[in-house]
């Protein structure tokens, strides 16, 4: 089973990544100024990770694909790590649908 992980960054923001049950990170937050608003982003990640019209997939300048899962007002919640084709970003969202809805919380 994959786990959320919370923690504060070098600027003291909190921040939450998605880790799949094979430890790989497979969604990350951006910084928020409360723990509370962290903890929001997690519950926006578990409502519309079930919902594949908020996957927004992207290929970057250099080529690789990632995608950033969208709360219901268009906005970021989660950007995955880069993939070298497009078959392992599908598989990484698929990764976060199955992953996110009964993932734990731990804070490291």
């Amino acid at each position: 089973m994959g786990k959320f992980e919370v923690y504060q960054d070098a600027r003291s923001e909190y921040r939450f990544r998605l880790k799949a049950s094979n430890g790989q990170k497979i969604l990350a937050s951006e910084g928020y100024s409360a723990k509370a608003g962290c903890m929001n982003g997690i519950e926006s990640v578990r409502t519309n990770s079930q919902d594949d019209s908020k996957f927004d997939r992207k290929v970057s300048s250099n080529g690789k694909h990632y995608f950033n899962l969208k709360a219901s007002n268009g906005q970021i919640i989660g950007t995955s790590e880069m993939y070298e084709g497009s078959s392992g970003m599908e598989n990484g969202i698929e990764s976060v649908k199955t992953n996110a809805p009964s993932a734990p919380i731990e804070e490291v």
